[in-house]
């Protein structure tokens, strides 16, 4: 496999000394899942584990790139704030209205937005939202989802598993978290592939995402019910209709997509690393184990929008002006040389990844994400063992997108379907979610790193 060279990006400013400096940009059709770790690589080597890129044409910000720099990037409130109002380039109106960055990061009154006791009392309404699911009812509804699934393709032989598995998987699933039918469910993850494309159709995607929420929102005012949505509606915290829609929509634009993303990569790695699949196969790797090595190695968030410096500081070798972007580069903190082994590759049970975030912001969703990620692979590894690709690993496509690192399309085929002895009916897809307020039963091998 070739290595491909970076996309020149405009030259800018620094946004301090005013030395002209060239920016890698973090956009444009060249960019995916599988050309984005050469261009992290080569910006550590010119420029360290900060670098400066442009997220759009004409804006700059910048990569951290560094493990030990994103830790401190995340950790450090008072240095580096949520808020995207303390952007400098935004106050000064110098982002156009149409950028594709905006949806991603435009203001809401959302936990991933704020700093502080306001960030405090919405992650308690989400945390404890997610920490009324019931792990057993989830994993129950993830299995017979998957059976549901699997039964729909086993007997064609072949198989697309982004299209017919692990994108229809969580989706199906969340909504039932969310308390909504397959339909609306649907038009909520096309809503939200929209938004993290970064095309001039993503400030379109975020309106649809609004009004489906809002009206989903109205709903469980008027009839409450066992799901997330009223959960968050009736805490204690006493969230607004707006708040509750805006942590809706961080909710459910990280854990869709970063599952669909994390099932399918994992798939991936299974088919195409003989080593990991007989590990696992024979006993000596567990299927989290396998998960955290996806993680470290094809995180499924490659990139994370954003952090604003409070000051004017020296981070990362960088002179950072207060007001600047800085993007967190998950991915390329995870292949930061400084914290991997000698030979590049991760300790098998290593958790410090950083494919969650850090620091009082890391993602709260973890847990059911994970268990929805491994029942998925374990149910299909049952019922399809002769799982191959139909086509070689080179030709597999990667979304386009700078953000979400997940593949497009993996066409598989396979002659032995195993399924149960009572097929799973197909309404069983549609089963109610988890329900509440039963306490977290998530397995402690589920636990955050």
């Amino acid at each position: 496999m070739s290595t491909p060279h970076p996309t020149a990006g405009p030259t800018v400013s620094c946004p301090v000394a005013g030395a002209p400096v060239t920016a890698a940009a973090l956009y444009g059709p060249d960019l995916d899942g599988n050309t984005m770790p050469a261009l992290y690589e080569e910006l550590r080597r010119a420029h360290g584990p900060v670098a400066p890129v442009s997220v759009a044409p004409g804006i700059d910000a910048w990569l951290v790139l560094g493990h030990r720099e994103l830790l401190r990037l995340t950790r450090e409130e008072q240095d580096f704030s949520h808020d995207p109002r303390r952007w400098s380039r935004l106050r000064e109106g110098r982002v156009p209205a149409d950028a594709p960055i905006l949806p991603m990061v435009g203001w809401r009154p959302a936990l991933l937005f704020a700093d502080g006791q306001q960030h405090r009392r919405m992650r308690v309404a989400v945390s404890d939202a997610l920490a009324g699911i019931n792990g057993h009812e989830l994993r129950r509804s993830v299995r017979a989802t998957a059976e549901a699934l699997i039964a729909g393709f086993a007997a064609h032989g072949e198989a697309d598993l982004v299209a017919s598995y692990a994108r229809m998987l969580p989706m199906r699933v969340i909504a039932g978290l969310l308390g909504v039918d397959d339909r609306t469910g649907l038009e909520l993850v096309e809503a939200v592939g929209g938004l993290v494309s970064a095309t001039s159709g993503a400030a379109d995607a975020s309106r649809r995402m609004g009004a489906i929420l809002l009206s989903l929102i109205e709903e469980k005012r008027r009839v409450r019910g066992e799901d997330i949505v009223s959960a968050l509606l009736h805490h204690p915290a006493r969230l607004t209709d707006e708040e509750v829609l805006h942590n809706l929509v961080v909710m459910f634009v990280a854990g869709n997509q970063t599952t669909v993303n994390w099932i399918a990569t994992a798939l991936r790695i299974l088919l195409c690393d003989p080593a990991l699949r007989s590990s696992l196969s024979g006993g000596h790797l567990s299927v989290d184990d396998a998960l955290d090595l996806v993680l470290w190695r094809f995180p499924p968030t490659q990139n994370f929008p954003a952090r604003y410096a409070t000051r004017d500081m020296r981070f990362g070798g960088q002179d950072i002006r207060a007001g600047d972007m800085l993007i967190l580069g998950l991915a390329a903190a995870n292949a930061d040389p400084e914290v991997l082994p000698a030979d590049g590759t991760p300790v098998v049970g290593n958790r410090s990844h950083l494919a969650f975030g850090a620091g009082p912001h890391t993602c709260p969703a973890q847990d059911p994400a994970r268990l929805i990620t491994r029942t998925a692979v374990d149910t299909i590894r049952h019922r399809l063992p002769d799982l191959e690709l139909s086509v070689p690993e080179s030709e597999l496509k990667w979304v386009n997108s700078p953000w979400s690192k997940g593949l497009g399309t993996l066409p598989v085929r396979f002659a032995s379907p195993q399924l149960p002895q009572d097929p799973v009916p197909s309404q069983a897809a549609e089963a109610p979610g988890p329900t509440w307020p039963h306490r977290n039963a998530m397995e402690p091998q589920a636990r955050p790193h």
